[in-house]
Order: structure tokens, then C-alpha cells, then sequence
């Protein structure tokens, strides 16, 4: 039998143990045997080791490969500039590795933060003495003893309490604290059971004693962070299209250079010139500013959604968010606020809503109702920020809340015993010695205070209470319950002197009832519709009642049906794998009393649906499923430090419906993306048409190695990162997400920009090179020194045109369908500032003399931009007549 369903005299024999502790002798021989009461973590690479990962992967080693090439050729042919050539390179390797470890990295600090939840030093019997011991040391059979506000330091079995309630939210989503006690327990599931208490959880009341029988990674809180850790990273739809960008972009330049290579020894060209081609083509093709350029831009967005109180930890989780389908939500705290609050009151007269009026129309009826609520409670007084508050069940702090808002005069009351609550009697008592002599208050559950009752209170006075009476308030307890409150009855009693404890609980009257809800967030109603709307699925999964998650569900608006599926963890596990996929497929269903497996098992069920899933969660048991899902979100007020290390994104403000934002902020990232990909890629086209000329036509280089990294880490940089801040558009939530497969690099992307943009592109820059060269007498066949003034002029005309063209592109990139113009410049000033820029880099490049030097470029007379500019225009009308032909109907 487990040991929850043993008594407490079997319990201890079962681990060999007493009542007043082990032997100091026989703990550490067990300490020896189970090892310390610590969780664990996975062995994980260093620091230094993910560092220099970032320069070893695909699209790292193409450069690699042609910074030895370029420092192979200067030492062949010293003084030609390859040797600046393959520093610059290294150079943009390291900028590469140094945004992308910024952005992959991310300490896990998830099981560290599990450690911390458990406390530092207990208080355990040893040699029948109470000894402060590390929680380290403890091991199964130790006799702790807690107190209210202690830390529970591992799973032990109550052997007895004096009122004590355990707060199990961390472990169980479930934010009303729970009473213990020392006898056996029916409960099948360990974390359920009233006998126990778990690693992670900690006292609101009262005291007990208790048996270890699990420590360090064998508690239900180790084994939640075995799940937490045994649960590998997914690379997100983004990361993956990147990661695939990278072996077709490296694979095609690393085969396109090895191509012309041959082809150039084919032509017989010199051994530079043929190396110095072969660079070139693998250099121009190989987006060296996109792993910058992405990491930044979702840098941006992720600033942008911090303004929206949405803290992103991991930056690729950004496009994720905008890529969900579905958001399995908990319940408190999430879609709830976490706090107990008293929403209605039945009184023999009616039921009433908790209102300042209600409650000063009810002041006199209910008088004994709102002193009970007062007085009637386990709390205790303890002093916060120098004042005195009430600590303990929120519940209670509720109808304290409650009692004082109706009857906010002093009341003289002494409180001289009580009858503590427990399971069996569903109630508690505490007798007050009061100005009219003793009174006895009684509240708990309705079945058990209206057993007792023979009277009850009303506007008339305290009238008998008949079955009739009785009835109403049945029904009204149960209408109450249907819509998830937690229903307490109230009952007094003036006791005379003498009558024994036993018999205080007899002939009690009547006062009312309460219900008591933890609130919703106003705001997540609003939420879920935008979510549907979106196209975006919410299911409920909580470890709370399922009549209390149907309600909730129907509050905000999830469920609609009369019939909602709802399974429990105990269904959950009936059901195979294939099973709960197809239970999923249930138009509304919910998922109530779950423990953190099943939690993390939903997860995976959809996953297998091709779902991209967005978990949200506030607990240490929700950390497994946080990690497992596409992404997670966590509340960053309520919320545990192990669920926000375990998480991609943090709600600053708890606020459901900040995911809504998160979402719109995520699917603009996904089309922003999108947009500055094509600007990236379409400049590929014009840096390796050049070579292409340069080999085959056998004219001079039109364009440097070093000026296409000009263009693709310079000019280009600000421009894309412009893109990348593009606002959502007006109708983003009223679209379906992108499909979990869906390519960021489609054939339309590249169509556009390598045979449509980067055609036209090359045309320009082509044509103001021979445009220079023809005015500056240049006869074709004519040898032209790499150096010589006209080749610096026409090489730095070929630059400029295919900047000015990139001017042109950005504003194109702006929409895909749409009209260009159809947005408003000054909706994104980044662009504004981009251009402006990204021309004045332009100008350095070509007018001063440090640019000169460096990038081997010249001055160009106002007549070589003078015929450039129609290209330009010619490329937005051109563009402009494309869009319209693919939004024809």
C-alpha cells in the first residue's frame, strides 16, 4: 500500500522509524544510502564551448573558407589588397558568431531557482531532540516539524497537526489552501491526498508533525524537475527556416564558386584573377548581414512588446507567438486574479450581489452573517511594513474582508476556544465572550452547518427553519457551486454557561450563505474573442475542480455549449496516446484536476497534431509543460521563478490579455521577416552578375569583394532593420496563423527577388559601369589596371547604382500585394532615418578619402547619378504593375 494510505502507526513502521526521530547513527548511514535531498540537473556544454559553436557551423565555414583564400592569395600576390580583403571577413564572422551566440544563448537557471524554493535550514528530530539541520542532510524516516509560513523541504507524511493548511499552488495550480490531517486517506493520487505534504509547498497555518519518505529527486518536486530538464529545446519554425537559409545559400555559393573556378582555369584565366573570381561568387552570395539583421530585428520586436508588458527571454519565440494555434491556458492566477473574493450572499430574504448598497441593506438582517465572517476564522496577526495584517487562507482574509466592509464599527469580542475545522466535520467553531454574554460562530460547508441549524435568521427575526426554507437555501448553495464559487454557510449560537464543547454545535440559527470566487481579469473575456477571431484555440487546462473549470471556462467565454468535454487526470490516464489526440478534436474541451505529466502530455498531443503551441503557466508544475511547448509564457507577478526560467516569455503584468499583443506583435516579426529577406536577397543578384561579366565577358572587375561587404554589413543594415519595425497591419488578428510548415523562404520570396528586383538590380549597376567607361574612352579588350583612376570612377558607379536601386527596393519591400504607397512613410520613422543613412554612408564611401582608400572607390560626377535615377523609377513602376497583377481577382 502507499504510504498516504497507511495509518500513522504503519507509516512509521514501513520506514523503520519513531515517532521521535531516527538515531543520528542510522540518518547518516541513510544519508550515505539516498544521497543529499538536493535536485539535481543535467550536465550542460560551457559557456565557452556554445561560444565557439557559433563559428563552426555551415554558413560560418563557407567564410572561413574564403578568408583562407584571400590570405592564401596574398601571400601569392602581395600588395593587390586580399589580405584587407580576408581581415574584413574574419570581421564579419565575428559579428556573425558574436549576435548569434547573443541570441541562441540561454542559461538555464530553471533547476537552480527549483533549488531555492527549497529551504536553506529545518527543524527535525534526532536522538528524540529537535535539531536545526541543513534540508540536505534530511533523509526518509526523518520526523520534521513545520510551523506556519515554513517551506516544506520534502515529501512527508502528516503524523499530526494542530490546524494546519498547506498552500499547494506551485505544485498543483490550486490557490485555496488545504487542510491537513493525520489519518489514513482514501485519495489514489499522492499529491491530492489531505496526509501530505510535498517539497516546494509551504504552511499558511497552524503546525504539525510529519515522516520523510521521499527526498531530493525522488519528491513529486524532483521528479517535476527531471521532466523540466529531460525535456530538449525545439528548434522554433524561425530557427529552422535560418538554419535551412544557410545550407541552401552556403551549399549554392560554395558550389557556385567551385563551378566558375574551373570554368576560369578553363579560360585559361591567371591564377589570381581566377582565386580572386571564386571569392567573389562565394562572398556575393552568402548574406552576410542576414544572422545580424534577423537577431536585431527581433531584438526591436521584442522591445517593442516589452512597451505591451510581454518580456521576451528568448528572442526566436518572438515570430513563435506569431505563429500559435493554440494557447492551453491555466486558471489561477492566469485567467483569475489569484485572490479569494466574496461575490454573493443568500439570506432568507434572497440572494444578493456584494455591493456597498446591497451589504448597507443588509446590515441589519444579517447582522450575525457579517459578524461571523468577522470573527469566525484560523487567521493571525502578524505585523508587514510595520502594520498589523491578517496572514493565513485567503478565503478567510475574504470574509474578514467581507464582515468589515458591512459592520466596519469595532466589535468587543474575546475569542475564548474553537472547534478547529477538519475534513470529517467540513466546518470550524470559535466561541467569542462578547458584551451580551458567549457566542458561538460556525461556518463550513452547507450540508454540514444546515444539519445543525433549527432556526434561521430573517428581516422579522430569528423564525424556525422549515424544510421549505431549508430547501431554498439548497438550491440556492448548488446554483451557487454550478457557477464555480466555493460555498460557505454561517450559523450562531448564544451559549449559555456550563454546556460541554460537545454539544456547542447544537440548535444553531441560520445566517446565510457566501460565495466566494477567485475574480476573473476583466480583460480576458476581450482576450479569448481576439484570439478566436485569430483563428488561435484556448483550452483550460488546471488542476482545479472541473465544475470550477467549466464555470470559468463559461465566464470568459471558452465554453459555449451546453456539454463542454471535460477530462480529469484519472480519465487522462485511461486514455492511450491516440486516444487524446482524437478527444482533442472535440470543439470545446477542458482539462480539470491535472497533474504536471498530464499537463506536459496535452502539450505533446498537440504537437503530434501539428499544432505550434503557446503554453502559459505560474507554478513550479507548470515548468515542464512550459519547456515542452513551442513556446511558453509565464506570469511574471504571480509566477514562480522556476515556471519564468522555464518559459520564453514573461507577462510583466500577469495580464492574459497581454498575449493577445504578444501575438499581433509576433505574427507582424513573421511577415517583417519576410520583407527585409527579399530586400537582403535581391542585392545578391547585382554582386555576383559582375563576376559572372568579369570571366566570361573578360572585362575588368566591376565591383570589389570589399564593396559588397560595403553593401551587405553597410548600406544595407539600417534599411532591413527598418523593415524589421514595420507596425502590424490593421487587419493582422483577423487572419489565420501562417501554417506550422509554411516556408519563410517560399518560391514566390525567391522569384521575386533574384529574377524580378536583382534583375533589374544588376541591369543598373551594369549599365552605370559601362556608362563610366565609356566616357572615360575605355575600348572593350583594353587591359584596365585594377587600380587605375577610370576603374575606380566605373566600379564605384556600379556600387552607387546598386545602392540607389536599394533605396528604390526598401520602399517596395514594404508590402508584398499591396500597393507601395498604400503605407504612409512616416507610420515607420526607423525608415526615414534608414535612407537617409543609408546614403550618407553612401556619400562616405565615395567622397572622402578614408572611403576612398579602403573600399577603392572615386568620386562620381552629378551626371552618372543623373542616369541612374530612371532605373530606379523604372524598378518601382515595374514593381508596381507586378503587384497589381497578382491582386487581380
Amino acid at each position: 500500500m502507499k504510504i498516504h494510505h497507511l495509518t500513522v502507526a504503519e507509516s512509521l513502521r514501513s520506514l523503520d522509524s519513531r515517532a521521535d526521530g531516527l538515531a543520528s547513527a542510522e540518518a547518516e548511514r541513510r544519508q550515505h544510502e539516498f544521497g543529499p535531498n538536493e535536485v539535481s540537473h543535467a550536465r550542460q556544454a560551457s559557456l565557452v564551448r556554445r561560444f565557439l559553436h557559433q563559428f563552426t557551423h555551415f554558413f560560418a565555414l563557407v567564410l572561413w573558407a574564403a578568408a583562407a583564400l584571400a590570405f592564401v592569395s596574398a601571400w601569392q600576390e602581395p600588395g593587390q589588397g586580399m589580405g584587407t580583403l580576408g581581415f574584413a571577413i574574419l570581421g564579419v564572422i565575428l559579428v556573425n558568431g558574436v549576435f548569434s551566440f547573443i541570441q541562441e544563448y540561454r542559461a538555464e537557471r530553471a533547476l537552480a531557482s527549483l533549488r531555492r524554493l527549497l529551504p536553506g535550514e529545518v527543524k527535525v528530530l534526532r536522538d528524540s531532540q529537535v535539531c536545526l539541520l541543513p534540508a540536505s542532510v534530511l533523509v526518509p524516516g526523518d520526523v520534521l516539524l513545520l510551523e506556519e509560513g515554513d517551506q516544506v523541504p520534502a515529501d512527508a507524511r502528516v503524523l499530526e497537526t494542530h490546524a494546519a493548511r498547506v498552500n499547494n499552488a506551485t505544485l498543483t495550480g490550486e490557490s485555496v489552501p488545504e487542510l491537513r490531517a493525520a489519518g489514513p486517506s482514501d485519495e489514489e493520487d499522492l499529491v491530492h491526498s489531505p496526509n501530505v505534504v510535498l517539497a516546494g509547498t509551504f504552511l499558511t497555518t497552524g503546525r504539525l508533525r510529519a515522516l520523510v519518505f521521499a527526498t531530493g529527486m525522488q519528491t513529486e518536486f524532483g521528479r517535476i524537475a527531471h521532466l523540466t530538464q529531460a525535456t530538449a529545446a525545439e528548434l522554433s519554425p524561425l530557427q529552422r527556416e535560418i538554419v535551412r537559409l544557410g545550407h541552401i545559400v552556403a551549399a549554392l555559393a560554395t558550389a557556385l564558386g567551385g563551378v566558375f573556378f574551373l570554368i576560369g582555369r578553363a579560360l585559361g584565366l591567371p591564377p589570381w584573377e581566377n582565386l580572386l573570381f571564386a571569392i567573389g561568387i562565394i562572398v556575393a552570395n552568402v548574406p552576410e548581414g542576414l544572422l545580424p539583421t534577423v537577431t536585431l530585428a527581433l531584438a526591436m520586436a521584442s522591445q517593442r512588446m516589452a512597451r505591451r508588458n510581454v518580456v521576451v527571454r528568448d528572442l526566436v519565440s518572438v515570430e513563435t507567438l506569431g505563429s500559435a494555434t493554440v494557447i492551453c491556458t491555466d486558471k489561477t492566477g492566469t485567467l483569475t486574479e489569484n485572490r479569494m473574493e466574496a461575490r454573493a450572499l443568500f439570506v432568507a430574504s434572497g440572494r444578493h450581489a456584494v455591493s456597498p448598497q446591497a451589504l448597507a441593506a443588509l446590515a441589519a438582517q444579517a447582522s450575525s452573517l457579517f459578524e461571523g465572517a468577522r470573527l469566525c476564522h484560523s487567521l493571525q496577526e502578524v505585523r508587514r511594513d510595520g502594520k498589523p495584517v491578517l496572514a493565513g487562507d485567503p478565503m478567510e482574509v475574504a470574509l474578514v474582508h467581507l464582515g468589515t466592509r458591512a459592520r466596519p464599527d469595532p466589535l468587543e469580542a474575546r475569542r475564548e476556544d474553537e472547534l478547529p475545522f477538519d475534513p470529517e466535520r467540513k466546518r470550524l467553531s470559535t466561541l467569542h465572550r462578547m458584551p451580551e454574554g458567549r457566542v458561538l460562530h460556525t461556518k463550513g460547508a452547507l450540508e454540514s452547518v444546515l444539519s445543525l441549524c433549527r432556526e434561521v435568521e430573517t428581516e422579522q427575526g430569528v423564525r424556525p427553519l422549515t424544510p421549505e426554507v431549508a430547501g431554498r437555501f439548497r438550491s440556492a448553495g448548488e446554483a451557487l457551486a454550478r457557477e464555480g464559487l466555493r460555498v460557505l454557510a454561517f450559523a450562531y449560537r448564544r451559549l449559555p454557561e456550563g454546556v460541554a464543547p460537545s454539544q456547542w454545535e447544537e440548535d444553531l440559527v441560520l445566517s446565510g450563505l457566501v460565495g466566494l470566487e477567485d475574480p476573473i481579469r476583466p480583460e480576458v473575456p476581450a482576450a479569448i474573442q481576439r484570439c478566436r477571431e485569430a483563428g488561435i484555440r484556448v483550452i483550460l487546462v488546471t488542476g482545479d475542480h472541473p465544475s470550477t473549470a467549466e464555470a470559468v471556462a463559461r465566464q470568459v467565454g471558452l465554453v459555449r455549449s451546453e456539454r463542454p468535454r471535460v477530462l480529469t487526470s484519472a480519465e487522462l490516464r485511461r486514455l492511450s496516446d491516440t486516444q487524446l489526440q482524437i478527444a482533442l478534436d472535440a470543439p470545446e474541451v477542458l482539462f480539470a484536476r491535472v497533474a504536471p505529466v498530464d499537463k506536459r502530455r496535452v502539450v505533446m498531443a498537440l504537437k503530434r497534431k501539428r499544432e505550434v503551441v503557446a503554453v502559459t503557466g505560474d507554478g513550479v508544475n507548470d515548468a515542464p509543460a512550459l519547456k515542452e511547448a513551442h513556446i511558453g509564457i509565464a506570469m511574471g507577478l504571480a509566477g514562480t521563478d522556476v515556471a519564468r526560467e522555464a518559459a520564453d516569455v514573461v507577462l510583466a503584468d500577469d495580464n492574459f490579455a497581454s498575449i493577445v499583443a504578444a501575438v499581433e506583435e509576433g505574427r507582424a516579426v513573421y511577415a517583417n521577416i519576410r520583407k527585409f529577406l527579399t530586400y537582403i536577397l535581391t542585392s545578391n543578384v547585382p554582386e555576383v552578375v559582375p563576376y559572372l561579366a568579369f570571366v566570361l565577358l573578360r572585362i575588368p572587375l566591376p565591383l570589389s569583394i570589399l564593396q559588397i561587404l560595403a553593401v551587405d554589413l553597410g548600406t544595407d543594415m539600417l534599411p532591413a532593420l527598418a523593415l524589421g519595425a514595420e507596425p502590424p497591419h490593421a487587419r493582422v488578428m483577423h487572419q489565420p496563423p501562417s501554417a506550422f510548415r509554411q516556408r519563410l523562404l517560399d518560391a514566390p520570396l525567391l522569384l521575386r527577388a533574384y529574377l524580378f528586383l536583382g534583375v533589374m538590380e544588376a541591369a543598373a549597376g551594369m549599365a552605370a559601369f559601362f556608362f563610366v567607361l565609356e566616357r572615360g574612352g575605355w575600348s572593350y579588350g583594353e587591359p584596365l589596371a585594377w587600380n587605375a583612376p577610370l576603374h575606380l570612377r566605373a566600379m564605384s558607379a556600379c556600387l552607387a547604382a546598386i545602392v540607389v536601386m536599394q533605396v528604390a527596393n526598401v520602399l517596395l519591400c514594404r508590402t508584398e500585394r499591396a500597393p507601395t504607397f498604400s503605407v504612409r512613410l512616416r507610420d515607420n520613422p526607423l525608415m526615414r532615418v534608414a535612407v537617409a543613412v543609408e546614403l550618407l554612408l553612401l556619400g562616405f564611401i565615395l567622397y572622402t578619402p578614408w572611403g576612398n582608400h579602403v573600399f577603392a572607390t572615386a568620386p562620381l560626377p552629378v551626371s552618372l547619378w543623373l542616369f541612374v535615377l530612371p532605373f530606379a523609377v523604372g524598378m518601382l513602376a515595374l514593381e508596381e504593375g507586378r503587384k497589381a497583377w497578382v491582386r487581380r481577382p
